[in-house]
Formats: C-alpha cells, structure tokens, sequence
C-alpha cells in the first residue's frame, strides 16, 4: 500500500509539471484539444486563459509553432491564484538561434481590434497587457494594427509600476505608419525591465518606460525609424536612477531619447551606433523640446556610421532580414534578433 501512494504521488507530480506547459497551433490545433505537443490548442485566447488557473511555483509556458495569432481582444497575462511565483513565458517553439529556424517560423502576432484600453489612453489597443510579476515574451514578431479604430497601438503593455521582471528578448516589432502603426513596441513601467536582441523598425516610438524605473536595461537591440522617438525613459522621483543601455544601434529616428524634463545625471551611453537620428537627446512635456542641459556620458558611441540592414527583395526574405547589412556600421556589435551570431 505503501508503495501504491508513492507511485500516485510521482505520477501527480509528473502531471501537475507537465500542466505548466500548453502547446498553440494556428494551423493544427484545436481550442477542444489538451494543449499538448500532440494535441495543440488552436488560439492564444484559449491558452492565456487556462494558464490564469495554473497554480504553484513551476513555470508557465506557452509554446507558439509557427503561424498568423490574430488577437481579436488584448490578452492579460496573469494568474487567477495569488500563491504563483513561476515564471511565465510566451515564446516561438522554434527561436532565431535554432538550427532550423527561419524567418517563416517565427510567430506573426496581429491585432485587429479596437481601441480596448481602459482609462487613460482609452483609444489605445493592447496585444498583451502584463499583469503579473515574472512575464518573458521570446520569439515573436509583432505587427501593427491596421483597425483604424485604434488610434494606438501597443504590442506590450504593463501599466502597473508595482510589478517586477518583464524580459522582452528576440522580438519583431514592425509597424506601417500608413497602414498598420505601432504607436510603441513596450509601454511598461516598474523594475526590471529588460530587452534584449529585438528589432524595432519603423514604430512611431520603440520602448516608453515612465514610472518607478529600476533595473531597466537594452542591450543587442536595433531600433530604426521610430518617427517620433526611440526611447522615452523616466520622469518623477525615478527620473535620474541608473540603467544600462549598450551594444544597441538607433538609427534614421526622430528623437534618439526623450528624458524627464530637468537634468539626468545618470545618463550613461556604451558601445553602440546612434546615428542618422534627426534629433539626440530630448525632454518630455506636452510636446518634445530639445534638451540643452544634459551632457549624457558616452563611451565608445559611432554618431556618423551609416546604418544599412537587411531588407527584403524580389529574390524572397534574407534568413537574416532587418538586422545589420554586411557594409552597415555596427557590425561589431552583436545587436539583432541572434544571440549566437553563428546562427546568421
């Protein structure tokens, strides 16, 4: 008898980790299904929704396989029980570092809804709202909402300062001004913000992180376009802490930086390309104004290279699209959607 409970016990243990995962296939799944590898679920709707009910302290994960998500209402990422401190992870079955990845198995995540935010910004459409600690998207790219019904658009959005860890890595964000717009790649506030190895073309504004900013970091990052700004970072009692931005390049922008207005002493700028921008550094307020007072500490910063990427042609999609062309300034710097450059 003994033995009985011990074998049911290691079978409820193998289970109950296993909950923790669910599997999503546009092509081959199905909203009926288990949510497994064998039996994937159809839709993200159906599969952020069972993960709100997981509980304990295993990771959530879910698993996109490649395909169109079309996102018909903003999907909150969050947990129905308060005794959850796992991570909770939204990324490609197969990532940019795979052997076997090309451009055609990353995850296409499109909105198509109406502005569906609620309170300030209500005009706004949100892909996923972040509302719980602990979040990471990997692998996936974001298009613009082409609903002109949304007059913004966010792909990520965290609006509660109180949260903490949100790792944004190996993501596309590509917007249309004139047809699909992202009014911002990430809106998210709170600690420990992290974006790694994303590529940022053509969003009206790439990164805005305003309140309670600690811990924030960009790193390996491409960010080209962005008609209003790249980054707006900070205002209030957090305007001034540290954070580290390097090994990025911002290129043909409007505003390369939008800071609290005042003076930021902690601006520290390293090892990367900022160039072709029409503006450097700017403050915020009801419209952006030069900031003549800052003198930002750069080390190693390429302000006249000329930033070229990888774009598509007649001949079909570069393996290696929108990251840096081979006669591009930068190329020594591993920004892009690779973390290991072999994988290029």
């Amino acid at each position: 008898m003994h033995n009985y409970f011990i074998a049911v016990l290691f079978i409820f243990s193998i289970c109950s980790s296993k909950a923790q995962s669910l599997y999503v296939d546009p092509v081959k799944g199905n909203d009926q299904a288990k949510g497994t590898l064998a039996e994937p679920l159809a839709s993200l709707d159906k599969a952020v929704n069972l993960a709100k009910d997981f509980a304990g302290n295993d990771n959530i994960n879910i698993k996109l396989a490649p395909g169109l998500y079309l996102i018909r209402q903003s999907l909150k990422i969050e947990s129905n029980s308060q005794a959850v401190s796992g991570k909770f992870t939204i990324e490609a079955m197969v990532m940019p570092d795979d052997v076997d990845w090309t451009p055609a198995k990353m995850p296409v995540i499109q909105v198509t809804t109406d502005s569906n935010r609620v309170g300030k910004l209500s005009h706004a459409s949100i892909a996923f709202q972040a509302e719980r600690n602990n979040v990471a998207l990997k692998g996936l790219k974001f298009l613009g909402n082409p609903n002109p019904s949304s007059v913004y658009f966010y792909a990520i959005e965290r609006r509660n300062s109180a949260l903490k860890d949100l790792v944004i890595s190996q993501c596309y964000f590509i917007g249309e001004k004139n047809s699909a717009p992202i009014q911002g790649g990430i809106f998210a506030q709170g600690e420990g913000i992290h974006i790694d190895h994303c590529i940022f073309y053509n969003c009206k504004n790439a990164v805005l992180s305003f309140i309670n900013v600690k811990d924030f970091s960009i790193t390996h990052s491409i960010i080209y376009g962005a008609y209003e700004a790249a980054i707006w970072l900070g205002y209030g009692p957090d305007a001034d802490l540290p954070f580290t931005f390097r090994d990025n390049i911002v290129a043909n922008c409007n505003y390369f930086w939008v800071g609290a207005k005042g003076i930021h002493k902690n601006y520290l700028f390293r090892n990367s390309v900022i160039s072709g921008n029409a503006n450097y550094l700017g403050i915020n307020g009801d419209t952006i104004v030069h900031d003549q007072v800052n003198k930002p500490t750069e080390k190693n910063i390429d302000k006249s290279g000329k930033v070229v990427l990888r774009e598509i042609t007649a001949e079909g999609v570069p393996h290696d699209y929108l990251n840096l062309s081979g006669t591009s300034a930068g190329r020594q710097i591993d920004a892009g959607i690779f973390i290991n450059k072999k994988a290029m």
